[in-house]
């Protein structure tokens, strides 16, 4: 074995290994940090608690000085035109908001703090654009409790303007999770009472939401005869950045949420850039790889003779390749070691910056881009093995 070693250091130039190492490092760092950075700054744009939702659009129709007077048209949505939305090329799922059609008055408090009592409205969507835990989202008929959602921006207005002003005491959202309100019904000749609890603020919907089970029970048992064609629509698209949709709402005449198709299309750009540095990575990294195979597979013709010498004298053909196989594993492992090093650097620095920026940033760990990285590395170390050991074998029989 030793004699395999002296031979293979008489031919093995260290600025050209360097080089090779140099390359496939700064790929293989490029592929791991643009994982990691997408994975890091992914919360932000898409979770429901980040700055930006995912690809949701609330459109409604627009409300003009004739639907004021009550002319025109009613404002809500038929049949066909929702056919018509679920069948563009956008389009991934249509739901439909369904509005209380009765009276509700709603009152709540905490002893020894205010007492609070207000008319409102309800509205529901389908379960699956609900941005909460769906196990406290039900309601089944005889219940005496159902559960609301209510918008972020509503506690906010309390706690930075009424309660500021009015000199009372701010509450967080677990407060007002432990109140339960009374609620009164009042239609079709019927006033009845209901409990209700706050059970989950939302970022995606401008409403007061219960379940679409709720609205369905209640509407038919407080208003039996009203119209329940939906005056609002959640909608959720394919890729926000296409043109077509905004074409689309403009030739309807609809109306939506203003940051609502931006937001979706940073979140488009940010899978796009991050796609795309992965894949300049991954290029140069594979393209790194392969120099590397080409020079040891030089390494090894320039040695023809030497190896077949050895394999005749009786050395076997996996002793004469396992030099080359550990000097490629070896340098494709310290490769790896660096890149893990050089990712936990350069992520603690810009993680220092986007935590100062947003505080509720969750951290995280590097262990899906050390992961990823390893098994780049496996991949091309058993390919550079197999090919070694494939070379040898040629030799062998010739």
């Amino acid at each position: 074995m030793k004699l395999i070693w002296k031979l293979l250091r008489r031919h093995i130039s260290l600025p050209q290994f360097a080089g090779f190492s140099l390359a496939n490092l700064f790929g293989m760092l490029v592929v791991m940090l643009s994982l990691q950075f997408y994975n890091d700054v992914k919360p932000l744009f898409s979770e429901d608690d980040g700055l930006i939702r995912p690809d949701f659009l609330v459109l409604n129709k627009r409300v003009s000085a004739l639907n004021s007077m009550g002319l025109g048209s009613s404002g809500t949505f038929t049949e066909k035109e929702l056919n018509d939305l679920k069948a563009q090329t956008f389009t991934k799922r249509v739901g439909t908001f369904t509005a209380s059609q009765y009276k509700v008055s709603c009152s709540m408090g905490i002893e020894g703090l205010a007492q609070f009592g207000t008319e409102m409205f309800f509205e529901s969507v389908p379960d699956d654009f609900v941005d909460v835990d769906l196990s406290k989202w039900h309601f089944n008929e005889g219940e005496d409790y159902v559960p609301i959602i209510i918008p972020k921006t509503y506690l906010s207005i309390y706690n930075f303007g009424f309660a500021q002003s009015q000199n009372l005491p701010k509450i967080s959202e677990g407060i007002v999770g432990m109140v339960e309100m009374t609620i009164s019904m009042r239609g079709n000749g019927l006033h009845e009472y209901i409990k209700g609890r706050v059970v989950g603020f939302s970022t995606r919907l401008n409403t007061i939401l219960v379940p679409e089970s709720f609205i369905r029970w209640s509407n038919e048992r407080y208003a039996p005869d009203s119209d329940n064609e939906p005056s609002r629509i959640i909608l959720e698209v394919h890729n926000p950045a296409d043109d077509s949709i905004v074409d689309y709402i403009n030739e309807k005449g609809y109306d939506m949420e203003d940051d609502k198709l931006d937001s979706g299309r940073m979140m488009f750009f940010l899978k796009l850039i991050s796609g795309i540095v992965m894949l300049v990575g991954m290029f140069i990294s594979l393209l790194s790889f392969y120099i590397l195979m080409l020079s040891i597979y030089l390494l090894v013709e320039k040695n023809t003779e030497k190896i077949r010498t050895l394999l005749l004298i009786g050395y076997s053909p996996a002793k004469v390749a396992l030099p080359y196989q550990v000097l490629t594993i070896g340098m494709n492992a310290t490769v790896l070691l660096l890149a893990t090093l050089g990712l936990s650097l350069l992520r603690s620095l810009y993680m220092l910056n986007l935590s100062t920026v947003f505080p509720q940033m969750n951290q995280g760990s590097i262990l899906s881009a050390t992961m990823f990285g390893v098994m780049l590395f496996l991949l091309v170390s058993l390919l550079n093995i197999t090919i070694i050991r494939h070379r040898i074998n040629q030799i062998w029989k010739n």
